[in-house]
């Protein structure tokens, strides 16, 4: 039985009871206080085995309760140093790229310009050589013409 229903027992027990005359004081039976005493006593060992009980549950609640925050912080902190690596990772492999980019660009450079000084060398070359075409050809045109005048001069 409940305890606070014993109490509650003996309050009715002695509100109801008979009041001694000319006094303040009230009649009960001695044996059904000392039943309701003897019933709380069952009772209370056994609501504080419950209640133990209940603490102890409540305990283990709250120890689960924070392991399983503990293990909840733990797999953040792992997953943000892992997102922390992973994004390291990503600019140290951005950072390559951009090195690898100036890099062609720096030897597309110096191909560009050792093809232009190259064709410009082939350009000269080919220049002076057509200079002197052009020079033996006019050579032999003012021979040519010098025969022709000759020629000429002998006809007439």
């Amino acid at each position: 039985m409940d305890v606070l229903v014993l109490i509650d027992k003996l309050d009715d027990l002695v509100h109801n009871a008979k009041p001694v005359p000319l006094t303040d004081q009230v009649r009960v039976d001695k044996e059904e206080i000392y039943d309701i005493l003897d019933q709380m006593r069952a009772t209370i060992p056994e609501e504080i085995k419950q209640a133990r009980w209940i603490v102890k549950e409540r305990q283990e609640m709250l120890a689960e309760a924070k392991r399983e925050a503990e293990r909840v912080v733990k797999e953040a902190r792992e997953r943000q140093t892992r997102l922390v690596s992973e994004t390291e990772i990503v600019k140290q492999a951005e950072r390559a790229a951009e090195d690898i980019v100036e890099d062609a660009r720096s030897r597309e450079r110096e191909i560009r310009l050792g093809a232009e000084d190259y064709a410009d060398e082939i350009l000269n070359t080919l220049e002076v050589n057509l200079t002197k075409f052009i020079a033996a050809v006019q050579r032999g045109r003012e021979r040519l013409q010098g025969k022709d005048e000759a020629t000429t001069a002998d006809v007439a």
